[in-house]
């Protein structure tokens, strides 16, 4: 084959066959084909799509093209879930002890975060000494035993994704629906999940700004996934706001705790319950949502799903002391309010503005090779909807230095203040099946 070829059949509108794609994705990953090459073929998928085959075989061989997990000693259906990302969510440290307390095997690979976007290993982290780095013979005894555990994902996972990402990354071609679902759905498949549960975020603060895009997006991903036998949905969730009222390490570590003691914000606990619902029917440990929904709330009523949160936490080197004592976690020196100079009712906000201001703090950060401060992050006072009275705080920074001019002049720009009242956005959109 010749790479010129393809790059010319992709560029008139032809679809690929499979095995031109297992060409090209092995050729790539062992440099044999030059980045101009294959940024070209990036820019020709841009404008002229792919088919749902074409996808699907691109998902395959990107995840055949490095370590793939055998999870087959892991008894039972193994679940797992995956966000888009926003600024916020949480919702894993929620719904993974809810789904193992009712017995579906939760086996997941998460990764850092980078920008705006929160990552669930480094918000695990807050808790001390906890390890993500297990081996796969280790991961899936922790799950064997526990129903839960959440690794940082291999070196190796998808290589040739990592590759192509990032090529993309500086050839203008990361917004391509086709290509985003290729990379999202490849490391699902190489993390070895017989089922899968997509959060994809719509909004201010997600890739996805509008139900729309967001729609194709799931739409396609949930077809790669039942294409290659795993049994696939995608709920559209809002995130057009923060979720929940803390962003930040700790801060979100904490509110998690707060849901499954049956407290914390209404709609953290919304989407964790749907989303867990969805995981729940998956693994055929409830027949349906309205049974599943049914056993989780018994769960967080019954304290079990806070049992199984300790157990996890301790059996994977971190202190289960922390989700009875959350002063145990590490707390920041400062408290600094942003204070509206009007009144009215919010509006609007401008989700990932307020992600950009935590992660100035230090709750994120904008290279790899940045240090977390798991202490620092933004409680929410206000958010869409509220009623706001002039000098009234809309936010308060958990920060560890004394000085915050600019981060608080981001959180004040990302509210929109007005003077009619308005409904708060609908957090779930749409399910795809």
């Amino acid at each position: 084959m010749r790479m010129v070829d393809l790059i010319e059949k992709k560029r008139d509108g032809a679809a690929l066959t499979s095995e031109e794609i297992n060409w090209f994705v092995a050729e790539y990953s062992q440099d044999l084909i030059p980045d101009y090459q294959a940024s070209a073929l990036a820019m020709a998928v841009y404008f002229q799509g792919m088919s749902q085959e074409e996808a699907a075989s691109l998902t395959f061989a990107m995840a055949e093209s490095g370590d793939q997990l055998d999870l087959s000693d892991i008894a039972g259906v193994k679940v797992d879930k995956h966000s888009t990302g926003g600024v916020g969510d949480k919702t894993t440290f929620v719904l993974g002890p809810l789904v193992a307390a009712l017995g579906a095997p939760v086996a997941k690979m998460s990764g850092r975060g980078l920008g705006h976007t929160g990552g669930t290993i480094d918000k695990l982290e807050a808790f001390s000494g906890f390890e993500t780095e297990v081996s796969q013979a280790e991961f899936i005894r922790l799950v064997n035993k526990n129903k839960l555990a959440v690794a940082g994902q291999s070196g190796n996972l998808t290589p040739a994704d990592k590759k192509l990402y990032a090529l993309r990354d500086v050839t203008a071609t990361v917004n391509s629906i086709p290509l985003i679902a290729s990379s999202v759905m490849s490391k699902k498949i190489a993390a070895g999940a017989d089922a899968i549960v997509l959060d994809v975020k719509c909004g201010s603060g997600a890739f996805m700004t509008d139900v729309e895009s967001a729609r194709e997006l799931a739409d396609a991903m949930v077809r790669i996934g039942k294409s290659l036998d795993r049994n696939t949905i995608a709920v559209l969730s809002d995130m057009n706001q923060p979720l929940g009222q803390m962003v930040g390490n700790a801060l979100e570590v904490k509110e998690a705790i707060d849901i499954l003691s049956g407290n914390g914000p209404e709609d953290v606990h919304e989407l964790s319950v749907t989303l867990a619902s969805h995981m729940a029917v998956l693994a055929g440990v409830a027949k349906n949502l309205d049974e599943a929904k049914v056993k989780i709330e018994e769960v967080i009523q019954n304290g079990q799903a806070l049992e199984v949160m300790k157990t996890f936490i301790a059996d994977q080197g971190g202190d289960p002391q922390s989700v009875d004592d959350p002063e145990r976690f590490a707390s920041a020196s400062y408290r600094h309010q942003v204070v509206s100079t009007e009144g009215g009712w919010v509006q609007g906000m401008h989700a990932a503005k307020i992600g950009q201001a935590a992660m100035m703090l230090g709750a994120g950060r904008a290279t790899l090779e940045d240090t977390i401060d798991h202490a620092v992050g933004i409680e929410l006072v206000k958010k869409i909807g509220d009623p706001v009275e002039p000098g009234e705080p809309v936010a308060i920074l958990h920060a560890n230095k004394e000085e915050t001019a600019s981060v608080k002049e981001m959180v004040k720009n990302a509210y929109q203040i007005g003077t009619e009242a308005v409904a708060s956005p609908p957090l779930i959109y749409n399910v795809i099946q």
